[in-house]
């Protein structure tokens, strides 16, 4: 079974000089232009998303009514130091 993909075409106007540094990088980097766009469009989606809206991930119930006060002490137990990543 093949996955199919939906795609649309979009015609944008650019700066001269933006063309140019878009074919640029797209050489260096060793893509396409419509890739780099494409980037460029995901980036903007990502920061104009609301995160407060959910995120579609799943809740998952450990089982233990204590997990999350004892947190700390389960991952001090994984050998993780909480207390190194305060106030970052």
């Amino acid at each position: 079974m093949r996955a199919l993909s939906a795609s649309a075409h979009t015609r944008i106007s650019e700066r001269d000089e933006d063309l140019r540094e878009l074919k640029e990088t797209a050489v260096r980097k060793g893509v396409s232009e419509a890739e780099l766009i494409r980037r460029g469009v995901k980036m903007v989606i990502c920061e104009e998303r609301h995160w407060d809206e959910p995120a579609g991930l799943p809740i998952l119930d450990s089982g233990d009514p204590t997990f999350a006060e004892r947190a700390d002490e389960i991952l001090r137990q994984t050998g993780f130091d909480s207390s190194r990543n305060e106030g970052a």
